[in-house]
């Protein structure tokens, strides 16, 4: 980030000087850049460079006092930077290449050069020249020397988190001021991700191996391209956010975090927060009351916003899809639009265009572990600032800890793992034996560790669209049946609503729509005519109790699927791994649950054209999809209580003991 001025037509009146890594075989600047002729370069070289200080503001004072006041500044500056090396222009050979500048920048220019001085270590090293040329491309440059001065006063500590700065370039002339060009970075991280072999060559620029992993709780190197790039991803993160953590424990935000301002040393290999020419300072210089209250809010405002940063970067890291601006202007319009963070999965499937996960490496990355990298994005995502996770919160989380960690997690992480869990069951759609078992003993988990009982709490977070992912009840579907209407359910979703702010009463609606299959292929051609089923129903939300955990004196030969399920849960809650996790000491005999008192029921059905017209064809669709259906969304007055909810999921569980498993809805 440099501050220097030319005697050029192009005005280069401030210049920074970036360098390149000598192991990398890309080039920073594209070929969209402009060439200057060899003619110009010639001259380029030739001109006496003359270095301007942006420090020093411009004066009417007369030529004396101008010169004495310049000659001050210089010896300020000088003073400023003893711990960086002092070059000269001489010591570059500007080459003929242009660009904009880092991020894409319309108000600066980006120059090459190479230095030419045996003395220096960085000699015959490409480096780039920053020409700011707006108003606030200087004003970032002076902030970021600012900033420069307040961290190296632990120089040590500085070149390991921040983006190191190598040296300056002064004035070789006195009435011209102290100016100087500072040196930094290298390549920026956005472009080694938009490299086509991106995975591998930053495992090489990163010399990844045994040793290095082990900074991430692994101890193993290559692998499937999916475990490769989760762990890449971790030693990402974690250097990232040492970096920020490093500069919020000095009192500053960076403010513009983005993966064009985030570099990798070539020098230790290590990820550095860069560019700060926009850094602000969490306190005021006033120290009465009232300026130390605000100057607290001011902090948390500014941290949640850089990790707010921290949550895009992390977002473009692990889903590259997200680099194309179209894709990431959908996302970051979901978030604008206030939705929930936690419901980003749901949202991301669709704009992906893909109906499951299997199939997008990113995707795979964050639903392992329990879906630890979900819980981390929407955490440094949060609608609230208050409920932003810190950069030390984020380095102890499961996500950014390797197999060799042993991590323990938070009770939110807990149930974030069960739903998610259960979420990844539901989504494979083979719900034999096992599965289901293994499904209804997780809902019973989670219904164990609601963390929303009361029904203020429901009247909060109930309302919105949620979509039906699984039933504990009967599942029947077309394959070992020959009914007389082929139906192929598509979405069910229910869609909750306060009629007043007054009273807890409830409007719920269920939307199942379907597709009448009338041709002889239908195994193999699934086209055919839509058709969509609403049921309406208002209800009264109270509190209540549903009993928990009782044995059920069965005589059959087969235990029901809820007492197997249940007593699943009790040897699970008896290890020593949970007794420390339930939030209680004893089992109880019931647990309090959201009552739902149904009143009026209301059914209405409409089909496309051919079907409409046909009463009887109309009957018989209305009977297989009240087959195929969970009673309890056909007949809305079956559902007796709300067991679990939480912004993401909810259970809802009917007069016959099956619970429904719902995911809000980003519709």
């Amino acid at each position: 980030m440099a501050l220097c001025g030319t005697g050029l037509k192009l005005s280069l009146e401030s210049v920074g000087v970036g360098y390149y890594s000598k192991n990398s075989s890309t080039r920073l600047l594209r070929s969209s850049g402009t060439s200057l002729n060899q003619r110009k370069h010639s001259s380029l070289q030739q001109k006496c460079w003359r270095v301007r200080c942006s420090l020093s503001r411009k004066s009417t004072l007369p030529m004396e006092s101008e010169e004495n006041v310049q000659s001050v500044s210089s010896v300020l500056v000088e003073e400023e930077l003893e711990h960086v090396i002092k070059f000269k222009i001489s010591d570059f050979k500007i080459s003929d290449r242009v660009s904009v500048g880092l991020g894409g920048r319309a108000d600066e220019v980006v120059f090459e050069a190479t230095v030419k001085d045996s003395q220096s270590p960085l000699n015959d090293t490409r480096v780039v020249l920053r020409q700011l040329i707006s108003a606030q491309a200087k004003r970032r440059g002076k902030r970021a020397i600012e900033v420069l001065k307040r961290l190296v006063r632990r120089r040590l500590m500085y070149h390991s988190y921040s983006m190191q700065v190598h040296g300056y370039v002064p004035s070789p002339m006195i009435g011209d001021g102290g100016s100087f060009t500072l040196y930094h970075g290298s390549f920026s991280l956005r472009h080694w991700l938009q490299l086509s072999d991106w995975l591998p060559t930053l495992e090489a620029t990163l010399a990844l191996d045994e040793e290095s992993v082990r900074r991430v709780g692994d101890d193993t190197v290559g692998g499937p391209a999916v475990s490769r790039q989760l762990r890449l991803i971790r030693i990402l993160m974690r250097d990232l956010l040492i970096g920020v953590n490093y500069l919020h424990s000095h009192g500053l935000a960076h403010t513009e975090l983005r993966l064009e301002n985030v570099h990798i040393s070539p020098v230790d290999r290590h990820i550095k927060v860069g560019i700060l020419g926009n850094a602000a300072d969490f306190y005021e210089s006033s120290q009465n009351s009232s300026t130390l209250d605000s100057n607290m809010e001011r902090r948390q405002m500014m941290i949640a916003f850089d990790m707010r940063c921290v949550g895009f970067m992390m977002a473009k890291m692990v889903l590259r899809e997200l680099m194309d601006p179209t894709i990431f202007a959908k996302f970051k319009s979901f978030l604008t639009k206030g939705n929930d963070p936690s419901c980003l999965r749901e949202f991301l499937l669709q704009i992906l265009n893909r109906n499951s996960s299997s199939g997008n490496a990113g995707l795979q990355i964050l639903d392992r572990n329990w879906g630890a990298g979900w819980n981390l994005l929407s955490s440094l995502l949060a609608t609230k600032s208050s409920k932003r996770i810190s950069c030390l919160d984020a380095l102890r989380h499961p996500f950014l800890c390797g197999p060799r960690w042993r991590v323990n997690p938070s009770m939110d992480i807990i149930r974030w793992g069960l739903g998610s869990t259960a979420v990844r069951i539901s989504e494979e759609y083979i719900y034999r034996l096992p599965q289901r078992t293994r499904l209804a003993h997780f809902i019973e988990l989670m219904e164990m560790l609601n963390p929303y009982s009361k029904p203020r709490n429901w009247l909060e977070l109930l309302p919105g669209k949620w979509r039906l992912l699984y039933s504990t009840g009967r599942h029947i579907g077309l394959t070992l049946r020959q009914p007389s209407a082929r139906v192929l359910i598509g979405d069910v979703h229910l869609t909750v609503s306060r009629t007043s702010t007054l009273n807890t009463n409830l409007s719920l609606t269920s939307d199942i729509g379907f597709t009448v299959m009338v041709n002889q292929n239908w195994p193999h051609d699934k086209s055919g005519t839509t058709g969509k089923l609403q049921v309406n129903a208002m209800f009264r939300l109270t509190a209540g109790r549903r009993l928990y955990l009782k044995e059920d004196k069965t005589t059959g030969k087969f235990p029901s699927p809820s007492s197997t399920s249940q007593n699943s849960v009790i040897r699970k809650f008896s290890g020593r791994k949970w007794r420390k996790a339930i939030p209680f000491k004893e089992f109880p005999s019931s647990l309090p649950v959201a009552k739902l008192t149904p009143h009026d029921v209301e059914l209405t059905m409409s089909l496309d054209d051919p079907l409409s017209t046909n009463v009887d064809i109309a009957k018989t669709v209305v009977r297989e999809v009240r087959t195929q259906v969970p009673p309890e969304i056909f007949d809305l007055s079956k559902i007796v209580c709300g067991t679990y909810l939480d912004p993401r999921l909810l259970v809802l569980r009917g007069v016959s003991g099956s619970a429904l498993l719902f995911t809000r809805s980003c519709e």
